[in-house]
């Protein structure tokens, strides 16, 4: 039924830019809250910022605060992570999720889309 698609990923140079889209379908999320988490090798999943449903909180790793920026659309369904300033440290596996309470935990994710940063 529901369905998140990550996509954007890539190769990146220490320092560029990369722009994930998540593509929402199934149920709108305009009142939901999402986030973008990653996965590097060997790593445990983390949590690399969040949105709330309304678009105007957020919420940041410090590994990446000033560097990347989550936004959402609301009319298009889906959430964006605009990632700048990339370093080898961020290379990992990147997954979209949703949650349905503000108290709770994420109950949909996407299938992830790889970002590499080489040095």
């Amino acid at each position: 039924q529901v369905q998140l698609v990550e996509s954007g990923g890539g190769l990146v140079q220490a320092g560029g830019s990369l722009r994930l889209s998540c593509a929402a379908s199934g149920r709108t999320f305009s009142n939901n809250g999402m986030g973008w988490f990653r996965q590097a090798p060997g790593k445990e999943r983390e949590l690399v910022c969040s949105i709330d449903g309304s678009g105007k909180s957020t919420f940041y790793a410090d590994s990446v605060k000033g560097r990347f920026t989550i936004s959402k659309d609301n009319v298009k369904n889906a959430v964006y992570l605009q990632m700048n300033s990339l370093k080898p440290e961020d290379t990992a596996v990147y997954y979209c999720a949703v949650r349905l309470s503000p108290t709770r935990g994420y109950n949909y994710w996407g299938q992830g889309t790889q970002v590499t940063v080489s040095s």
